[in-house]
């Protein structure tokens, strides 16, 4: 295989591609930063053409090589997606570097210990992460709960992003410098697709940090196919604080706009900037927000052309009401995670048709291959409950394959015993799902979901979706709640629909609405794992006498509690089933609803 085709089959080959000398799209604009809103409203701040960005980011390349980053090196960065970040992150790439994402916001431990599974040799960190992490800043950041790492004081190679601020170390080369030097191609290694790229942690103990680690090529893949599903093309502009959705724009020939705030801490502003916008990526808490905003009258009822939501799961509850508040929008949910990213996608249409158990996802994407494994328990996957003729009823846990999975575990790879370069063939998801008549991915919960009551497998992701469909019902949660013998009783939690008495808006980002200004809500913090439970509440007896006709017996819940919100947990913001555990354990009965006990707020 040629040079050519291997940078064809880089990440940044054909960004880098797109900013040649005579390319069509070179003087087109790739990156367009907004400012926040002033009196005027929110500017354009920064314009980058394609032309500027590869220049940009063979210059920082060339910076970085000549300070010592070679190929196979590991770089950590904490540096916002705006045009500063992306030259950055990319001149890594260009480099031969790997880009390592890890979370500041983890406790110390955690920190130290990722950095040390990484083993970086450059550190690339916002100018304000260094001085919040030292001085006084530092002992205010530690009063709002940010306990963050002293970055400067890494025995590394430092650059950082934005202004030089008090607590940069010295010698920390400035990334706009580095964009702004001369460019040495013959400096620069070839573009290797197989050659790793991205490193992110996603969980694990400080003993054995878990982080997932993808390839130039790998990487090239997943976004291709986001960008299929998008249809973008050039001249289109993409609206997105996320790398997940911008750098497929930039594959595409697109604009990537980036909004000066993420939706979740201005989303009038961000809703605003989506008129005319080609699409856009957005989580679940997000689209509420954007919709709560459009129905106060706050911002505009125009949309994206399409809206990708993903991150968490997509409830039909929500797309139903997304479709209905923006029409002109097309609603995409899309599946995947850290491991292979994307692996099916589902219209809001289709969804809303689905009328089976489960939550349907899609079919898997082209070149993605997905089977199932019998789970190792009698749940639902069990051998003995599969169907003789192997049919659509069967449930395992979901495992795949495809162009756009990782590389592997980093411990794994970084292991002397396997050497580094061994590849993972396939991702065990983790995830219990069957396969319809048509081939499409349908969820039914997850393995570390389950909850066992007695000799009864629970899985949850069998039963929200049925309970979520009731009169009155915004979301609803199934969570275990640890008993001292080793059992496990059942908590149901909802949400009131927007709408109904006594409403709640369902999924929150931790915040509650306080007063209006200038047209925005301001909002009071509330902590991810605090919710108000109301075993009492109007909705809760409703649920309790329909509850028999929608969930076999078996799963009837001990206890029925009204939320005012659903906690989120995590980078991708999911229902914190662990902070409704602990909230729910007072009010659960000291005998399963099963042994024929009628306690307060139970189904007996």
């Amino acid at each position: 295989m040629t040079a050519a085709d291997d940078a064809a089959r880089h990440l940044l080959g054909p960004i880098l591609e797109r900013g040649a000398p005579g390319h069509a799209s070179a003087d087109a604009v790739a990156l367009r930063r907004w400012t926040r809103p002033g009196r005027r409203g929110a500017r354009v701040r920064e314009e980058v053409t394609y032309a500027d960005l590869a220049r940009r980011v063979e210059a920082t390349a060339t910076a970085l090589a000549a300070d010592g980053l070679a190929p196979g090196d590991r770089a950590l960065f904490s540096v916002r997606p705006r045009p500063e970040g992306v030259v950055l992150a990319f001149g890594v790439v260009r480099a031969g570097g790997t880009i390592v994402f890890v979370d500041p916001g983890s406790t110390p431990e955690l920190f130290t210990a990722r950095v040390r599974a990484a083993g970086p040799s450059l550190a690339t960190t916002e100018s304000l992460l260094y001085a919040v992490s030292r001085g006084p800043l530092r002992r205010l950041a530690r009063s709002r709960g940010l306990l963050l790492p002293d970055y400067a004081s890494l025995p590394l190679r430092h650059v950082h992003a934005g202004p030089w601020l008090p607590g940069v170390p010295r010698g920390s080369r400035a990334a706009r410098r580095l964009g702004s030097g001369p460019v040495d191609r013959a400096a620069l290694p070839e573009l290797d697709p197989d050659r790793e790229a991205l490193t992110v942690f996603t969980s694990g103990t400080t003993a054995q940090p878990k982080a997932v680690v993808h390839t130039a090529g790998s990487l090239l893949a997943g976004c291709d196919l986001l960008r299929d599903v998008f249809a973008l093309a050039p001249g289109d502009v993409v609206h997105t604080d996320q790398m997940l959705l911008g750098v497929p724009a930039l594959l595409a020939g697109a604009t990537w706009s980036v909004p000066a705030d993420p939706p979740s801490r201005d989303v009038v502003t961000f809703a605003r900037q989506l008129d005319g916008a080609a699409g856009t990526y957005l989580v679940p808490a997000d689209v509420t927000a954007l919709l709560d905003a459009v129905e106060a009258g706050t911002v505009p009822p125009r949309g994206p052309r399409v809206a990708l939501v993903g991150g968490a799961p997509v409830t039909r509850a929500l797309l139903a009401r997304a479709t209905r508040v923006l029409p002109g929008t097309r609603w995409v949910a899309v599946y995947g995670m850290t491991e292979i990213l994307p692996v099916a996608v589902v219209e809001a249409r289709e969804k809303l048709a689905h009328a089976g158990d489960g939550d349907l996802v899609g079919l898997p994407l082209p070149g993605t291959v997905a089977h199932l494994d019998p789970v190792e328990d009698d749940g639902p996957g069990d051998p003995e409950d599969r169907p003789a003729d192997g049919g659509a009823d069967v449930v395992g846990e979901l495992v795949l394959s495809g162009p756009s999975l990782m590389a592997g575990y980093l411990h794994d790879l970084d292991a002397p015993a396997r050497g580094r370069g061994a590849r993972v063939a396939e991702h065990r998801t983790g995830d219990l799902a069957r396969l319809d008549d048509a081939g499409r991915i349908v969820l039914v919960g997850r393995t570390r979901d389950m909850i066992i009551r007695g000799t009864t497998n629970i899985y949850p992701g069998l039963f929200e979706p049925r309970v979520a469909a009731l009169d009155g019902v915004g979301e609803a949660v199934l969570v275990g709640v640890p008993q001292v013998d080793g059992d496990e009783r059942v908590a149901l939690v909802v949400t009131s629909s927007v709408g109904s008495t006594g409403t709640s808006t369902g999924t929150s980002t931790g915040t509650s609405t306080g007063s209006v200004t200038d047209g925005a809500p301001t909002r009071r913090a509330r902590p991810d794992g605090d919710v108000g439970l109301d075993p009492d509440h109007p909705l809760v007896a409703r649920v309790r006498t329909a509850l028999p006709g929608v969930l076999d017996h078996d799963a009837l819940p001990d206890v029925v509690l009204h939320a005012d919100r659903v906690p989120l947990a995590g980078r991708s913001r999911k229902p914190d089933r662990a902070a409704l555990s602990r909230a729910a354990a007072p009010f659960v009965p000291a005998e399963p609803a099963g042994a024929g006990r009628d306690a307060r707020g139970a189904v007996a």
